[in-house]
């Protein structure tokens, strides 16, 4: 009975199943590698605040992650940016971290709210 219709499109379903479940867990092993480099990098990033900012600048850099964790990331990378380019001589301390994130910060918006 091999060879009869029903068998050949149970195989070909068999066939697509086993084919989908290979790009299922060649899709987890590519997320896997992603997940790896995206460690890397931010350990990468870590380790480079820790050289080129002091205890003071950090501590302040983490109070700002408190409130405003979006905005720290932006400080961030934008230290880190600036240690790769080779333009931080020294450390950066807690005023220069000050400095910088006032330059960094966003134009703060005023309301003006006006009773009728």
């Amino acid at each position: 009975m091999s060879g009869s219709p029903d068998d050949d499109e149970l195989e070909k379903l068999r066939e697509k199943k086993m084919e989908q479940l290979r790009e299922q867990q060649g899709g987890g092993a590519d997320a896997e590698a992603q997940d790896a480099r995206r460690e890397q990098a931010e350990a990468q990033k870590q380790a480079l605040l820790r050289q080129y900012l002091t205890d003071g600048a950090r501590k302040r850099l983490n109070s700002v992650r408190m409130s405003k964790p979006d905005f720290a990331e932006q400080v961030e990378q934008q230290v880190v940016a600036l240690a790769r380019s080779g333009r931080i001589q020294g450390q950066i301390d807690e005023e220069k971290m000050k400095d910088l994130l006032r330059e960094l910060k966003p134009d703060s918006q005023s309301f003006d709210i006006r009773r009728r």
